[in-house]
């Protein structure tokens, strides 16, 4: 054989070797299984010291007057928070019994042109849930005029809901709404006001979605402005 020839062969037998050697240098230097199982373990402890007790804990993050109450009223089950923490928006939403109105007004219920359902539990978002007191407080004749209008039930739910899920250090300022008007969001703490509504309780997680309960049904600015 000529020396051109035997020339890669051994250049290729050499990177064979000393291929073989770094892997089995790499090998040597991993860690045992229990020393793997050990950093596991030692990095899910981290995880739930470093935030982790936020996913844990539902509730560590709630602001609003009205926290304490609601937690006496749905201690547990499927409306509590915690409860809610495990079912998608549209879910948590029908198993709160302060949201009943709402509930049945983006499933379909009111108008059946209007079911946001998919849609909301679609995605990320915040949403700012009137409690069934806010939507009582419209008179009759309007709140049925309004569920009526399919586009405007529509925009009046849709201006509820802001996207991405924003909690409670992050909520203050004006976001752009779903519906495309803005919203302003001030004060901080127990003290928050989504424009004109009082946050009740806020904070509340779902499996997508950020919730805070307020008091008042909030008009998108071009409906406000005709109104």
């Amino acid at each position: 054989m000529s020396t051109s020839t035997m020339l890669p062969k051994l250049g290729a037998l050499a990177a064979t070797v000393v291929l073989m050697s770094a892997c089995s240098a790499g090998m040597s230097d991993e860690p045992s299984m229990d020393e793997g199982d050990q950093a596991s373990d030692g990095g899910g402890s981290m995880s739930s010291d470093g935030g982790g007790d936020m996913a844990m804990d539902p509730a560590a993050n709630l602001v609003g007057p009205g926290c304490a109450d609601y937690a006496e009223m749905v201690p547990d089950g499927a409306g509590s928070v915690e409860g809610m923490a495990q079912d998608p928006l549209s879910v948590a939403a029908s198993n709160n019994p302060m949201l009943t109105t709402l509930t049945s007004a983006v499933s379909g219920e009111l108008n059946a042109d209007v079911n946001l359902t998919d849609t909301l539990d679609g995605d990320e978002f915040t949403v700012f849930a009137p409690v069934d007191d806010a939507f009582a407080a419209i008179p009759e004749e309007d709140l049925n005029a309004l569920a009526a209008d399919a586009d405007g039930l529509t925009d009046v739910l849709t201006y509820h809901v802001v996207a991405g899920q924003l909690s409670p250090d992050e909520i203050t300022g004006t976001h752009t709404t779903v519906q495309g008007g803005d919203v302003e969001v001030t004060g901080s703490g127990d003290d928050l006001m989504v424009g004109d509504a009082a946050v009740i309780c806020g904070g509340v997680q779902t499996q997508n979605a950020t919730v805070y309960l307020v008091d008042t049904v909030l008009m998108p600015p071009s409906m406000a402005d005709a109104a």
